[in-house]
């Protein structure tokens, strides 16, 4: 059981650390790119893990929910990376890319994990194609999950800012003012499976269009 474990973290680490720490860092590039230089002037620009890692959030919680296989969504948090709107050149409408850079970064990571799969399965069988199908299958997984949760429309989750971007701004005040209870409202509908059930659908929906694409039985 233990060298199983050893295993499983040790195909998993790679792509789910990546997942996390790309998205942090996708933000900070795309904030910078619209004037705000602050994650930049922090190093958070990096796809240097150690930057952007939170032992529990990056490593620990995403595992367990790995390992224990509970149905639930794969749920996982890096250190944010520091935004100051304020310093946007446009802030209602470049919060809007700042946040989609996150997802955005995602969704490169689930192509390449996908088309690494089809590597996988077209070389012939050998001591590394196992470990590399498990490796980007755990990869997919993430990133369609992450993809898809963070695009969520609340608060202080990427779609809740996207959303903040789009509505009109009486409209916009009033909802970015659930960011306090963001999470806590998060957490409630993770533990309660409430949110797998509003999620799954979409996630099986994108996992048949990259399946389509890159000819994969998904």
């Amino acid at each position: 059981m233990l060298n199983s474990l050893i295993q499983q973290i040790s195909i998993a680490a790679l792509p789910v650390v990546l997942a996390i720490t790309l998205h942090e860092a996708a933000h900070g590039y795309a904030a910078r790119h619209f004037g705000d230089p602050t994650a930049w002037q922090q190093g958070r620009i990096t796809a240097n893990p150690l930057k952007h890692i939170d032992l529990v959030g990056t490593i620990i919680v995403p595992l367990v929910i790995l390992l224990l296989s509970t149905g639930n969504i794969l749920f996982g948090w890096a250190k944010p990376v520091p935004v100051d709107f304020s310093r946007l050149r446009h802030p209602r409408a470049d919060m809007l890319w700042v946040a989609a850079a996150g997802p955005g970064a995602n969704l490169g990571m689930l192509f390449f994990w996908a088309a690494f799969l089809k590597l996988a399965w077209m070389l012939p069988q050998n001591f590394f194609t196992l470990p590399m199908t498990r490796m980007a299958e755990v990869g997919v997984a993430v990133n369609t999950a992450l993809m898809v949760l963070n695009l969520f429309p609340l608060p202080p989750l990427d779609g809740g800012r996207i959303a903040v971007s789009l509505l009109p701004r009486a409209a916009a005040w009033r909802f970015a003012r659930l960011e306090r209870f963001g999470f806590p409202i998060l957490l409630v509908l993770l533990f309660t499976g409430l949110l797998s059930d509003l999620l799954t659908p979409v996630i099986e929906g994108v996992l048949e269009v990259v399946g389509f694409l890159f000819q994969l039985p998904f």
